[in-house]
């Protein structure tokens, strides 16, 4: 019995040290990374998943060397991965819409370009002008309700 407890928290050890590694990631991604949406990719990700590894090696650990099953330890595993993408998935929403800066391959010549395809090649400028027209048509259809609003009051 004292071995298996020892071979299970060894595991549970491995799966702390894991979800650590994979926490340090999310945190260089945020680092690195230069537009909201791909940091936002980086911390929604990588730490779901750290926080994930290193609750599962907590209550595999509790459950097995003291007997003790935590059932706010699985409830708050549970909620933090369904609630972490959604709500930065609302970040994300509303920086586009919002007409936040997106990065492409050639805004900055450097050997650690990482996204989108060889085939586009988007200026500042026209990036500003495409956020500017998204701005234009989001104020028209919003004033354009709000308009048919006043008139149905």
């Amino acid at each position: 019995m004292q071995i298996t407890k020892e071979i299970v928290s060894l595991m549970s050890a491995i799966l702390i040290f894991l979800g650590s590694v994979i926490a340090l990631i999310s945190a260089i991604g945020i680092v690195k990374f230069q537009d909201v949406f791909l940091r936002s990719h980086a911390s929604t990700k990588s730490s779901t998943l750290s926080v994930l590894l290193t609750m599962i090696g907590v209550l595999v650990y509790f459950t097995v060397n003291t007997g003790f099953f935590s059932v706010r330890l699985l409830l708050s595993l549970v909620f933090i991965n369904l609630t972490s993408p959604v709500g930065m998935h609302l970040v994300a929403r509303a920086a586009y819409r919002n007409g936040a800066y997106m990065y492409r391959k050639d805004d900055v010549p450097r050997q650690s370009t990482i996204l989108l395809s060889q085939k586009e090649f988007n200026s500042p400028e026209e990036l500003k002008s495409r956020a500017k027209l998204r701005e234009q048509a989001r104020e028209k259809l919003y004033y354009k309700e709000h308009e048919n609003n006043k008139l149905e009051d």
